[in-house]
């Protein structure tokens, strides 16, 4: 079977599986899982909480498995959930959820925040633009995916 990808996009999924990699390596040193650090990371994004759905949409990870980490997280008195509004639910950080956040999660998005602040602005809009500019064009072409 021929190689479907271009030189580019072979190369462009070569660096996302290397992010994916780092991302996962990072949650390992700290202790966590991957879902319990996304769980961690969006909820430090919010501040001290965020709705249920953002975490599952932010993520990209199926909601049965942000469910098990949660119903995790719930028992090591890390988050508690508290209702939202008539179907929505909150994640809350319990005061041993925010150390652990400062500890993990926060160091994460510093870890990333300085790297954005070394490059110029215009290589960061650039960067931004570029990456939303793909995500724009690949929503299209999902939709125009048929089975």
């Amino acid at each position: 079977m021929k190689a479907y990808s271009s030189k580019e996009m072979k190369r462009y999924n070569h660096l996302l599986g290397e992010i994916e990699a780092v991302y996962h390596e990072m949650s390992l040193k700290l202790g966590l899982s991957d879902s319990a650090m996304i769980i961690l990371y969006t909820i430090c994004d919010e501040g001290d909480s965020c709705l249920l759905q953002d975490i599952c949409l932010r993520s990209g990870m199926s909601k049965q498995t942000i469910n098990s980490a949660l119903r995790k997280l719930e028992k090591e008195g890390i988050v508690y959930l508290k209702p939202a509004d008539l179907r929505g639910k909150k994640v809350c950080f319990t005061e041993k959820g925010r150390d652990l956040a400062k500890s993990t999660a926060v160091r994460m998005i510093e870890a990333e925040n300085e790297i954005l602040a070394s490059w110029s602005k215009e290589d960061v809009e650039k960067y931004l633009e570029l990456t939303e500019r793909f995500l724009s064009a690949l929503k299209v072409k999902a939709k125009e995916i048929e089975r």
